[in-house]
């Protein structure tokens, strides 16, 4: 089942053959992988390393199980390290890419018209049960804060936004009805996957999340899915250059 597709992959199973026994074990039927990069780029910040999507794609290729990899991820339009990046998944002919253009929305942060004292312009920005524990101390030194943004010119904040819970929930759905597997893996810590993670589990279908420590949202740790932490095969994953910077 496991046949490692270059030498530094099968250098790295000889080292590693717990390892690789786990992932044989996750992976002993037909299985379909799930991948939300935009999650996944979190983890890497708090991770302190990046992941290769070419030497992910060589090491799922190294599984004879893995049927398919879903990447959802969003491209900004007009940005040459977007598109790039889109293009160069696109050139390995191995994961099946859904995207679509990310959507920019500028929130306003001008204070000019609130008063130092008035949570108005904080409650766009900080949710009523925690902004109702701040003292009156906090709210006018933030306000402060804003009105100094505004002094300097800046009068907005740009957010980004491309989720894809409701295509990635349609798809493992999909998938589970067409019975195109047995095996779900989902690399996500998303809250919002904790329905049809549960959903799948009801109709008999062995879920995994590959996941890392913290990163993982309580109702998806409360479900009965196997959990995977992707440190376990940094060495197989990371990026060259910070595996050798070490």
């Amino acid at each position: 089942m496991f046949n490692p597709k270059t030498t530094r992959i099968e250098s790295l199973a000889e080292h590693n053959p717990d390892i690789i026994k786990d992932l044989e074990d996750i992976f002993d039927k037909k299985t379909n992988i799930y991948i939300d990069f935009a999650n996944i780029i979190f983890w890497q910040d708090k991770l302190g390393w990046h992941i290769s999507l070419k030497r992910l794609k060589q090491f799922f290729n190294s599984f004879d199980t893995i049927q398919k990899v879903n990447f959802y991820y969003g491209t900004l339009m007009d940005h040459d390290g977007s598109e790039k990046l889109m293009k160069e998944i696109e050139s390995y002919n191995y994961y099946k890419v859904i995207t679509k253009p990310v959507k920019i929305m500028q929130l306003s942060i001008d204070a000019s018209s609130i008063a130092l004292n008035s949570p108005a312009l904080l409650e766009h920005f900080i949710i009523k049960p925690l902004l109702s524990k701040f003292t009156l101390e906090t709210i006018e030194s933030l306000n402060k804060q804003l009105k100094e943004l505004n002094n300097r010119g800046i009068y907005s904040i740009e957010r980004r936004k491309c989720n894809f819970d409701v295509e990635m929930g349609v798809d493992m759905e999909l998938d589970m009805v067409t019975n195109q597997c047995d095996n779900f893996v989902l690399w996500s810590g998303d809250s919002d996957f904790a329905d049809p993670v549960n959903k799948l589990i009801g109709m008999n279908k062995r879920v995994t999340l590959f996941m890392t420590a913290r990163r993982l949202s309580s109702e998806l740790a409360d479900t009965s899915a196997k959990k995977f932490d992707i440190r376990k095969i940094k060495e197989f994953i990371c990026q060259p250059k910070e595996l050798l910077a070490r």
